[in-house]
């Protein structure tokens, strides 16, 4: 009789125990805010997505931001933010191109978008790793083909960050205002 009551309790602890387990489990479920964005279909008609881009976009031609163009984004969008960046860079990631606070109805930015800090319809520029404002292009060292990724992001929020802002600060102010990403890539060589 003992031996049935001990396993009795036994078995209510194990119960209970997982009891608990179920509710933590469900307690930490990811908010709205937390699961993965939407997906924004971005493209370019200057080159296509993985192939070579053209010199004329490099800093071995005019240097020229390349025309980018994107579908409706979630109905929530207040803005978008745009960086483009080399992840193969020798020194590691490599910042080409920090846009944001472009308007939420914008649907494109055209070829040899202008490099000033902030346009008349509110898009602010940053400052790429090139210590300048607005695009520089692929410049890779001799050697490897180095892939350059042009990351657009469909914000519920403007941000809060001023003209001439890094890509790190621009990133931070993105954090939980996410509501849709679309990325398109092209690579480069000497």
């Amino acid at each position: 009789m003992v031996f049935f009551r001990q396993r009795k309790l036994v078995l209510k602890f194990y119960l209970s125990f997982g009891c608990l387990l179920i509710v933590a489990a469900c307690s930490t479920r990811p908010t709205e805010k937390e699961t993965q964005p939407a997906t924004l279909d971005l493209i370019s008609t200057d080159f296509a997505a993985g192939a070579t881009i053209p010199k004329s976009f490099t800093c071995d031609g005019g240097d020229l931001s390349p025309a980018l163009a994107w579908k409706t984004p979630p109905a929530a969008t207040q803005s978008f933010a745009l960086i483009a960046d080399d992840p193969d860079a020798p020194v590691g990631t490599w910042v080409h191109w920090v846009v944001f606070d472009m308007p939420a109805s914008l649907r494109s930015l055209p070829q040899n978008f202008p490099k000033d800090e902030q346009s008349a319809d509110g898009t602010r520029q940053g400052k790429n790793d090139f210590e300048k404002i607005g695009y520089n292009g692929p410049c890779p060292p001799p050697g490897k083909v180095h892939r350059y990724f042009f990351k657009l992001y469909a914000l519920d929020s403007k941000l809060n960050v001023h003209p001439g802002s890094s890509k790190k600060d621009v990133e931070r102010a993105m954090q939980g205002h996410m509501l849709a990403r679309g990325e398109y890539m092209g690579r480069y060589s000497h």
